[in-house]
């Protein structure tokens, strides 16, 4: 009984984050199809000026070479996690469905039912939030807050922009996080 009310409890969570997921995704979508209006000319274009985005002293502005990589980047991304998505609660599905089927089996294969259930429910997880973090960033490259540190206001850093581009902290500050 205790492992039926594990797997329901699991089994909500991942019916409530599958609608929070498809959100995420037609907002994702909207702003990647042209939420910016009719005539509106693509940022990452090549007709378009760069976005004037904020970089470090030390830093040249960004083109709008870099800014169509990371825009590229950021899209790719979202795609591939939304098919993970997809795949991982097919799987999940599959998974809930078989709970009735192993009702004489051992407790050793109970356990590794439930084992295998947890392990798709935290690979949906990471995958859902993986993409939200893509969806934010996107947004935020879109609205033109993109590099800026959310906590302290700073520019992020270009490099770290195109190594990373979900980064939403500075390195110092993403160094204060992670001693915490």
């Amino acid at each position: 009984t205790a492992t039926k009310s594990a797997t329901r409890t699991n089994a909500t969570k991942v019916t409530a984050t599958k609608s929070a997921t498809r959100a995420n995704a037609t907002k994702a979508a909207k702003m990647t199809e042209g939420s910016r209006g009719p005539g509106a000319s693509h940022p990452s274009s090549p007709n378009a000026p760069p976005q004037r985005l904020r970089v470090r002293e030390n830093e040249k502005p960004w083109t709008a070479k870099e800014l169509a990589t990371v825009r590229a980047e950021l899209e790719a991304d979202l795609a591939r996690l939304q098919k993970e998505i997809s795949v991982a609660e097919f799987d999940l599905a599959g998974l809930m469905r078989d709970i009735g089927d192993g009702a004489g089996d051992d407790p050793a294969d109970a356990g590794t039912a439930t084992f295998e259930r947890e392990q798709e429910i935290s690979l949906a997880n990471n995958a859902r939030e993986v993409f939200e973090q893509s969806a934010r960033a996107l947004a935020r490259l879109v609205d033109g807050s993109y590099g800026i540190c959310e906590s302290c206001g700073s520019p992020i850093g270009k490099n770290r922009l195109l190594a990373f581009p979900r980064a939403t902290l500075c390195l110092t500050c993403k160094s204060k996080q992670e001693r915490r």
